[in-house]
């Protein structure tokens, strides 16, 4: 239940950060428990794909299944510039660092954590 004297600092329909606490879909923290906050990049492998895209050279040499080469060629570079890292909320607390949200949208995670930082200031 949120007081009359609390500060919201952000909110959407899935987040909401006040001076006293951290709400998101599925757990809600204390910030007097929270002891920094950042923005964590979490890089996706291309691995797959890229190694799709060599497979599917390889099917170049082949007079039979060239066009086959070719689609799958296609697809792995599609398949490879369609990857996109996600970035989470990744706060500390005493219990250690956790990611509270992911998304691949990084100006939404950057609004949560500024948000974050200036509860974390305005607790003092």
């Amino acid at each position: 239940m949120e007081t009359q004297n609390e500060t919201k600092f952000y909110q959407d329909s899935s987040v909401t950060v006040t001076q006293s606490r951290f709400v998101t879909q599925s757990k809600t923290y204390a910030m007097r428990n929270i002891s920094s906050v950042h923005i964590f990049e979490i890089i996706k492998s291309k691995t797959k794909a890229i190694l799709m895209a060599i497979f599917g050279v390889l099917l170049l040499f082949s007079k039979d299944i060239f066009w086959v080469g070719i689609i799958v060629i296609t697809l792995g570079i599609w398949w490879l510039f369609s990857i996109k890292n996600e970035y989470a909320v990744r706060i500390s607390t005493n219990a250690g660092e956790a990611n509270s949200i992911i998304s691949k949208d990084k100006d939404y995670i950057q609004k949560i954590v500024n948000a974050l930082n200036n509860a974390i200031i305005h607790r003092g």
